[in-house]
């Protein structure tokens, strides 16, 4: 059954146990968002809000997660939590999925391949607004790494912050020394 699920899916069942622990209250889908947007988006994809629910929607009829309705505000919210399933569905893909190699999609390495059309002025300034959006960044995930500071319950999200930072520094390599050759 949970090879029907997609590592979106996963990746929202994680973000439900993010601290390890499995809240009482559960997550509305825009709290999933903002965590996913807060980690997530710096090695993979955040996703859409409507992919959330979308796939909220799919762990919810595969019992992996509950939804409960907070009538406590205004207006009902509709929270939701791992059950014992999903969590035992998410540790099962952790132990038994695949070491797939990572897919690069990479909107530079592609403009750069046809950089002839454009012309070496053109290819300079986009390698250097690359390198500036890199700075950026680094310094947000610089600031989720200092955030997440030596505490050993976030210590390995705290080591997937580093390899991020591992990775824009190469990048950045790679870029001045394309930018030399060039």
């Amino acid at each position: 059954m949970t090879s029907s699920l997609s590592t979106t899916s996963f990746a929202l069942l994680g973000l439900l146990v993010f601290d390890g622990q499995t809240s009482e209250e559960g997550m509305t889908g825009y709290e999933l968002k903002q965590r996913a947007d807060r980690t997530l988006r710096f090695y993979w994809v955040s996703p859409a809000m409507s992919q959330i629910y979308t796939e909220l929607d799919r762990l919810s009829r595969h019992g992996f997660v509950e939804a409960l309705d907070d009538t406590a505000g205004k207006r009902t919210t509709r929270r939701f939590r791992i059950t014992t399933e999903g969590r035992e569905s998410l540790e099962t893909w952790l132990h038994t999925s695949e070491h797939d190699f990572p897919i690069l999609k990479h909107p530079i390495a592609l403009r750069l391949l046809m950089g002839a059309l454009m012309g070496p002025g053109e290819v300079e300034s986009m390698l250097e607004g690359y390198i500036d959006a890199l700075a950026e960044r680094r310094t947000e995930l610089e600031a989720v790494r200092e955030l997440l500071g030596d505490n050993p319950a976030v210590a390995y999200p705290a080591r997937v912050a580093e390899w991020g930072l591992a990775y824009y520094d190469a990048e950045v390599e790679i870029v001045e020394k394309l930018r030399k050759t060039l």
